[in-house]
């Protein structure tokens, strides 16, 4: 007769009220229905984007661009994926984020962009203020809106895997990199059609100079705008669910400040000779080291938050004493995975990454439900959470019994509570205790001394 496994007791709730999630109404609200009719649309634009920037860069320009375009992506990739280390969300959400600003959000940027500059050419009959007023105010609005739309969308529908300020920064990031992308490869591409026209070749020519420009020096400058408006959904996923109007406003202020930012970024032509470099020093390069600097601060917040909110499940027996100063460490999190991976293998490195990437969920919503701010699912999420530490525990407690005793503080040196030779008082030559007053080292080792000779009376 099989028996159920013996779970540990279950630690008390923080709040929350208890439920579960019904199964959908109808057919259209069921998941692969949903994952089909995105997918089928993120392809349509794809398409549809392919054949837009290829018939104004031409195929030569098109592939010179789409190769030139490419390097920074995975370096972009790899830093926010570096930022998302604490908890890391899954990698269907960065392909959807990416594959958004890629396709979607940059056929709306191009489509909006291009109707609304003929729009305001047609009406002022100036085909230069068209171009400086689309730049510097259609475009912020019409492309910003577009890649928000992202966010939103995780936002509403993945909710469980956007708990914070680094899951908005990173979906938002990834997002605006693949929107550079495609944005990247119209503007190479063309400026290579314009060099094959004019001639110009090397480091003078229009590509070296855009290259130059939109890869070398700003890489992060489309990222930097949207993460404004991910900081802004990562404060509302913070906020409690009663305050209704501050999760609509936060969001909505986020997104205004990246319009701002993106305006001022493209209208830094028009200040003047300088008016790009002066821009680019006293305004993006701040702005930028500020948002590193909070988005590294809400990271070690993270950690101190599963630090704080574990050791309520290691009192309960879900989890071993020293798990929450591991969990809570990166360096004890990337010692446990190598010592699974050097004994188990890949398989049990993978099992001790997802130990860690649930057990960092049950802190958050822990952390979320002693704030009142967890949903009606809490009970559920958090019982889910435990049997999937539970399953996985054979295969990571050990690795992390061993980044416990590998990243433990050692023990500092104590002097014996008694004194030192010669300090037990001034009697002579003796302490009070009959001691020498001099260490014994002090004395001649007893081989220095010469060998007894027995008395022989016989001797003269």
């Amino acid at each position: 007769m099989a028996t159920s496994p013996p779970y540990p007791t279950h630690p008390p709730q923080p709040g929350g009220p208890a439920g579960g999630a019904l199964g959908p109404a109808h057919w259209w609200q069921c998941g692969w229905v949903r994952y089909a009719a995105l997918s089928t649309l993120l392809a349509l634009s794809g398409l549809v984007i392919l054949a837009l920037v290829r018939e104004q860069t031409g195929t030569e320009g098109f592939l010179v661009g789409l190769g030139l375009a490419v390097l920074p992506v995975p370096l972009l990739i790899a830093a926010f994926r570096w930022l998302d280390r604490v908890a890391p969300g899954p990698w269907r959400n960065l392909l959807f984020a990416f594959a958004w600003g890629a396709c979607a959000a940059a056929l709306i940027a191009i489509v909006a962009n291009s109707f609304a500059t003929r729009w305001i050419e047609t009406a002022t009959a100036d085909p230069s203020s068209a171009d400086t007023l689309g730049a510097t105010v259609i475009a912020p609005i019409v492309e910003e809106s577009a890649k928000a739309a992202a966010v939103l969308l995780v936002f509403l529908f993945r909710r469980r895997d956007f708990t914070g300020i680094v899951d908005g920064v990173v979906i938002a990031g990834v997002t605006a990199t693949g929107f550079a992308f495609t944005e990247n490869i119209l503007y190479l591409g063309t400026a290579f059609g314009t060099d094959q026209l004019t001639g110009e070749r090397g480091i003078a020519s229009v590509t070296a100079a855009t290259f130059f420009v939109r890869v070398i020096m700003s890489p992060f400058a489309h990222p930097l705008f949207t993460v404004l408006t991910g900081i802004g959904f990562g404060l509302a996923a913070l906020s409690p669910e009663r305050r209704r109007l501050r999760r609509v406003l936060v969001p909505l202020s986020g997104l205004l400040l990246a319009m701002a930012m993106h305006a001022i970024w493209n209208g830094s032509s028009t200040f003047g000779e300088y008016g790009f470099f002066a821009v680019y020093a006293a305004f993006m390069v701040p702005a930028f080291g500020l948002l590193t600097w909070l988005v590294i601060w809400t990271r070690q917040r993270e950690l101190r938050t599963v630090r704080e909110e574990l050791p309520a499940y290691a009192v309960a027996g879900w989890l071993s004493p020293a798990e929450p100063y591991v969990l809570g460490s990166m360096r004890a999190r990337r010692l446990a995975r190598d010592y699974a991976a050097h004994h188990g293998g890949r398989p049990a490195a993978r099992q001790v990454t997802q130990y860690e990437a649930y057990a960092t969920s049950l802190a958050f919503l822990r952390h979320r439900g002693r704030r009142g701010r967890a949903g009606e699912d809490f009970v559920v999420r958090e019982r889910e959470l435990l049997f999937e530490l539970w399953r996985r525990r054979d295969v990571a407690r050990p690795a992390l019994d061993y980044a416990a005793r590998a990243t433990a503080p050692a023990a500092p040196a104590v002097a014996p509570p008694w004194p030192a030779y010669g300090t037990y008082g001034a009697y002579g030559a003796y302490g009070t205790y009959g001691y020498p007053a001099t260490p014994y080292t002090a004395y001649k080792p007893y081989t220095a001394y010469k060998p007894y000779t027995p008395y022989n009376p016989y001797q003269s």
